[in-house]
């Protein structure tokens, strides 16, 4: 029942040049899919293997199942001398077929591909969606310009796909600390954790020295904040009509966008639909949803493609999987924290601001036995919007503020980023001490950041600066 009250009946197609209430003011559309990206970067959850494998007592003890870093390995795999085929020549990353579907990039590619059509990368689940793999193609040709500038600025010099590694994970590491989690963290949590970005401090002390496995707090609730931030369709590019991401009838020609599979040539995204490339621009980019506890009505049904079995709702799923690892209850985890618990009449469900906004309804409500109990995942989106109400009773305005994660769940996410980048010793923290580096720390290409900032925007633009043609 309460997976059902956290998904939206079927969405109103909302007329272009009209506002769309749902939208949060602050967060461009392609910061969803970058989530998307780093969650994939950071966890892996083949459990439905490892379950018939793995005796309780074995299976109990995983928390995370890949390299707990944002080492980017959903991007390099297990690198050039293990997967030759996702590299050009050993440095360079190879790219898919063209796709000159707008203008604005007339370089775009798609991911490579082999035979079936099935993508060639270091991580399946960025094909999952044809906006997630376009994002992973601009990581891809991003990566293919910092080899490019490096073998420039290093005439005669060899150039290892080891450097060019490492100065693609650090933009990606300081974009993520500089950019994503400002966006979507209250600022006074951002500010006690991250307020000195060459030193986070995690504010639980047992996390200062680093972290080895992924708590399973962030990977199974806190970081799936994100499934509330999905539009019910997206436009592409000037060309393309808005496109839903799943329709009822999932087959392989279904023209939604549902993934692994080839993106239609005219599909290529111009990214100034997606964020804020030339700041002024009307329409402007697309707006991701608040972070509230409702999600669109395609994420109920999701596609045969993308689940297995019967159970299609994405809500349910969270919940059934916050209940398989055992999870403590937002309450629970508010106290250990030492945060106040939200009562159970203010943690609402359904969205907080449109037309079901007079449908919210306490949890407790919903169900008794989330009295004092409430599923961790949900009570982090209902935090939201209790932080974002308490703004506005402050007086901020409704249509101009963001609705970003409050002190429960926005701590689980910046602590156990501080802690998964201070504790590897190749991350941008640890540049200075890196054998190349000789004590220097880690700043931004200065060519790649032209207004002293490097962050999505920037990385983006970088990857779509023209190189001789290619499509």
């Amino acid at each position: 029942m309460l997976a059902d009250w956290m998904t939206s009946e079927r969405e109103q197609h909302t007329l272009e040049d009209r506002p769309d209430p749902e939208e949060d003011p602050a967060i461009a559309a392609a910061y969803t899919y970058l989530g998307q990206f780093t969650d994939h970067d950071l966890t892996f959850d083949p459990t439905s293997r490892l379950r018939e494998a793995l005796t309780d007592q074995q299976f109990d003890t995983l928390a995370d199942f890949r390299t707990p870093r944002f080492d980017l390995d959903n991007l390099y795999g297990r690198g050039p001398d293990d997967q030759p085929y996702l590299y050009k020549d050993g440095v360079h990353m190879l790219l898919g077929k063209c796709m000159p579907g707008n203008s604005f990039d007339p370089d775009a590619h798609d991911l490579p591909r082999g035979p079936n059509n099935r993508a060639l990368i270091g991580d399946p689940r960025n094909d999952e969606n044809r906006i997630v793999a376009q994002l992973h193609a601009i990581f891809l040709r991003f990566h293919n310009k910092v080899a490019d500038y490096l073998a420039e600025h290093n005439p005669g010099g060899t150039l290892s796909f080891e450097e060019v590694r490492d100065q693609v994970r650090w933009h990606y590491q300081w974009m993520l600390v500089t950019d994503f989690l400002p966006k979507i963290i209250n600022d006074d949590t951002y500010q006690r954790v991250f307020g000195e970005p060459y030193y986070p401090i995690p504010t639980l002390p047992e996390l200062q020295d680093g972290l080895q496995l992924m708590p399973v707090e962030f990977s199974v609730a806190a970081f799936r904040f994100g499934h509330s931030m999905i539009r019910p369709e997206y436009q592409l590019n000037e060309k393309t009509p808005r496109r839903p991401i799943f329709l009822p009838e999932d087959g392989d020609d279904t023209p939604d966008l549902r993934g692994f599979r080839l993106i239609p040539r005219d599909w290529a995204i111009d990214w100034r639909f997606f964020i804020d490339l030339e700041p002024g621009a009307k329409p402007g980019p697309q707006k991701a949803y608040r972070i509230d506890t409702s999600l669109v009505n395609p994420l109920g049904h999701l596609p045969h493609q993308i689940v297995q079995g019967l159970q299609r709702s994405l809500a349910l799923r969270n919940l059934m999987r916050g209940a398989t690892f055992s999870l403590p209850t937002g309450q629970q985890v508010a106290n250990a924290l030492g945060e106040e618990p939200i009562p159970d009449d203010k943690l609402l469900i359904r969205k907080v601001i449109g037309e079901d906004r007079d449908e919210l309804k306490p949890i407790a409500d919903i169900a008794r036995g989330f009295a004092g109990h409430a599923p961790l995942w949900a009570y982090i989106l209902s935090e939201a919007q209790v932080n974002y109400r308490d703004k506005i009773d402050r007086g901020a305005c409704p249509d101009r503020t963001s609705m970003t994660l409050g002190p429960v769940g926005g701590r689980i996410v910046a602590d156990v980023f501080a802690a998964l980048l201070r504790g590897d010793p190749t991350s941008y923290l640890n540049r200075g001490v890196h054998y190349l580096n000789q004590g220097t720390p880690f700043i931004p290409i200065e060519d790649f950041a032209p207004s002293g900032e490097f962050g999505l925007a920037e990385l983006i633009e970088v990857a779509l600066r023209p190189l001789p043609r290619t499509c």
